[in-house]
């Protein structure tokens, strides 16, 4: 059976993500075997595996502001300090009159 639609959640991972799912179920998620494979230490992989499983339920949540979301996702992604994603989270909030 194909899979006719793809859930949000997997649509919104890159493609390194995607990678070290389908690197991870054919280790039989085994985080030493992973570590092996990536040439890391097994808490480098246990931390990339939290950052994911982050990802992933940041998406599963049904978020009613686009832009605290998408605020969210860049700091997931490296791509934004924690620090400034509050920052700029809490000065929206105040913003919109919510905090």
């Amino acid at each position: 059976m194909a899979l006719q639609i793809i859930p949000d959640w997997l649509g919104n991972l890159e493609e390194e993500d995607l990678v070290f799912i389908k690197r991870f179920l054919l280790a039989s998620g085994s985080l030493k075997e992973i570590a092996k494979q990536y040439g890391v230490s097994y808490p480098t992989v246990r931390l990339r595996l939290d950052k994911l499983i982050q990802k992933i339920r940041l998406s599963e949540k049904n978020e009613s502001e686009p832009y605290i979301a998408l605020i969210k996702q860049l700091a997931l992604n490296d791509k934004l300090d924690f620090d400034t994603a509050k920052l700029l989270i809490s000065e929206y909030k105040k913003t919109q009159g919510v905090c």
